[in-house]
């Protein structure tokens, strides 16, 4: 009876040694969903804070006018949760919305901190989502939409170590920095 195995690179690495996903190809394309949703993170930031456009108009950038980032999610969020998240609109949950996407998205972009960016990504995250109420009826999805995936996806980002590939993992995990090597891997 003949094995099958996977096939072997002959272009593996030492880093494969140390990597809890061994392979280029798989590493490669783990640093791509990274990058890829660094910009997730990043761009509704400089559209919420400069309006340029796209899902903010100019009229209601936050920076130049004051118009709440958060003030979509949280005033028109539907489901039993609706009234809690009413009652957090205001000026500090707009900092923290805005910092908490800001900071998940540089930590994606530049390949650090990703167990931190999974945790505060994640829980950004689920808090679109439960203010969207998705098990309502006429919701496109009841159980999994994009925010679902984007959880998914910063955990796995995480454990893979997806920061060490065209990212400053590696070396962030060598620096003398506290932390580095554990929680702010």
């Amino acid at each position: 009876m003949a094995t099958i195995s996977a096939p072997t690179s002959s272009r593996s690495t030492a880093a494969d040694a140390g990597s809890p996903v061994a392979g280029v190809a798989a590493r490669r394309a783990l640093a791509c969903c990274r990058l890829l949703l660094a910009v997730v993170f990043l761009w509704p930031v400089a559209d919420k804070a400069f309006g340029l456009g796209y899902a903010t108009p100019p009229e209601a950038a936050w920076l130049t006018t004051g118009t709440s980032p958060t003030a979509g999610y949280l005033e028109h969020a539907g489901g039993p949760l609706s009234g809690g998240f009413a009652a957090l609109s205001g000026p500090v949950v707009d900092a923290l919305y805005m910092l908490g996407l800001l900071g998940t998205g540089l930590a994606l972009l530049l390949g650090i901190g990703m167990r931190a960016a999974a945790v505060a990504g994640g829980l950004l995250m689920l808090s679109l989502w439960l203010s969207t109420w998705p098990f309502a009826a006429g919701s496109h999805n009841p159980l999994v939409d994009e925010h679902v995936v984007y959880i998914a996806l910063l955990v796995t980002l995480a454990l893979t170590r997806a920061g060490d590939t065209w990212g400053l993992g590696r070396a962030w995990a060598a620096s003398p920095v506290p932390g580095a090597r554990t929680w702010l891997r």
